[in-house]
């Protein structure tokens, strides 16, 4: 499953605030992190954990890497990763199609480097 591929390709980049992410690495990341927290809320909800439970350690957990993503996506629409704290502008940001071309944050994700996809290749 590629879109669960990418919710772990940002957790594998826990503290990565340069570079550039993809749309879809963005929202899938999104995604699961709410499916996996409205999950989390249930069982602590029925085991009575209201003040500090699963949950709330998943959710620690996963702070750092949603910043790192989310300025990731900034960088690829070339902006600043400080845009994550304009309310609304930073989601218009978010579901705005990245820069084709390699910008001052790096190149364009969506175009794989020829020694990944020689790599890919062999494998």
């Amino acid at each position: 499953m590629e879109s669960f591929n990418y919710y772990l390709e940002v957790l594998k980049k826990y503290t990565v605030f340069n570079g550039r992410a993809r749309r879809a690495e963005y929202w899938y990341f999104i995604l699961f992190n709410l499916i996996i927290s409205i999950g989390l809320g249930i069982i602590d909800g029925a085991m009575g954990l209201t003040d500090f439970g699963i949950g709330s350690v998943y959710s620690l957990g996963v702070f750092i890497p949603s910043i790192a993503v989310g300025v990731r996506r900034m960088h690829d629409v070339g902006k600043s990763g400080w845009f994550l704290l304009i309310p609304i502008y930073n989601i218009v940001l978010a579901a705005t199609e990245g820069e084709a071309e390699t910008n001052d944050y790096g190149a364009d994700p969506k175009k794989p480097k020829m020694e990944d996809v020689i790599d890919h290749l062999v494998d």
